[in-house]
């Protein structure tokens, strides 16, 4: 039996997903809000994953509710850098409190579907990412060519 959802029931599921992760809870005397992303990400390695396999599935929600591609683009984005960054010991514990890319993505959401924005296509995101990591893989090729250079010279 396959599971349906209406569009709305997933996009709500988004929203209670989003907050459970970055701001359900409040550090007692402040404004200060974190979620089980903060919490989860305290655990090395599985702990990020977890919370990467979270945002993935609120990302498939807005996949199947007609999400554009550049607004999934960003998104994406937005869990790459949590991901990354929050793999990063001690820093990356901080960089999750502070983050929040799951409230991001549901701003960016709310967006799309209320006010018509972050339509087209995911190109405008993609190209300059793959130029980055084109820039990054060079460079690291023209380090390693002039440490052996310098090894064997």
């Amino acid at each position: 039996m396959k599971l349906q959802t209406s569009p709305q029931r997933g996009l709500k599921d988004i929203e209670y997903l989003a907050k459970l992760m970055d701001n359900q809870f409040k550090v007692p005397g402040t404004n200060l809000r974190f979620g089980l992303d903060a919490i989860i990400g305290l655990i090395p390695g599985i702990g990020d994953l977890s919370t990467f396999a979270v945002s993935g599935y609120m990302l498939l929600i807005m996949a199947k509710n007609g999400a554009s591609g550049f607004l999934l683009a960003r998104m994406i984005l937005n869990v790459l850098i949590d991901t990354i960054l929050g793999m990063i010991p001690f820093i990356g514990d901080i960089f999750d409190f502070a983050f929040k890319a799951n409230i991001r993505n549901l701003k960016l959401m709310h967006q799309h579907y209320a006010e018509g924005r972050h339509r087209g296509s995911a190109w405008k995101i993609i190209l300059p990412i793959l130029t980055v990591l084109l820039a990054i893989v060079i460079g690291a090729i023209w380090v390693t060519y002039k440490l052996f250079a310098g090894i064997f010279n």
